[in-house]
């Protein structure tokens, strides 16, 4: 009867372990996805604020030539001139200001599906 009592015991104590064990990686990986995503809204968050400064600096120093252009015109042929030259220019820089940003935009998406796919594979292993 002692033998009895002892391996039930036994059984109750390593599904108790096992449990603990469990929520312990359940608690990892809760953290893990938490502390990924923070990190992503962090860098989001340096990324738009370098963005808004670089934006600024790009249209400070168009308008800038602009203005020079404009002194120096004589005729309003040079006005007409300015204006195309810096028309181009300003549609060069939203062509590049667009392509950094799709690029942008697809390493976001790699990050966060990746983030999830972790999360989702580390649900599975257990």
């Amino acid at each position: 009867m002692t033998e009895l009592s002892r391996s039930e015991t036994v059984q109750t104590e390593e599904p108790a372990v096992d449990t603990a064990k469990g929520l312990a990686r359940v608690n990892q990986r809760t953290f893990d996805f938490l502390f990924g995503a923070q990190r992503l809204m962090l860098e989001e968050m340096v990324f738009v604020g370098d963005e808004i400064l670089d934006r600024a600096r790009t249209e400070t120093h168009l308008l800038a030539e602009l203005v020079s252009k404009m002194a120096e015109a004589h005729s309003v042929n040079n006005i007409g001139t300015v204006y195309a030259e810096c028309g181009l220019h300003q549609i060069d820089f939203m062509r590049r200001d667009c392509e950094r940003l799709f690029k942008h935009g697809q390493r976001m998406i790699e990050a966060t599906s990746s983030l999830l796919k972790d999360a989702s594979v580390s649900r599975r292993s257990s």
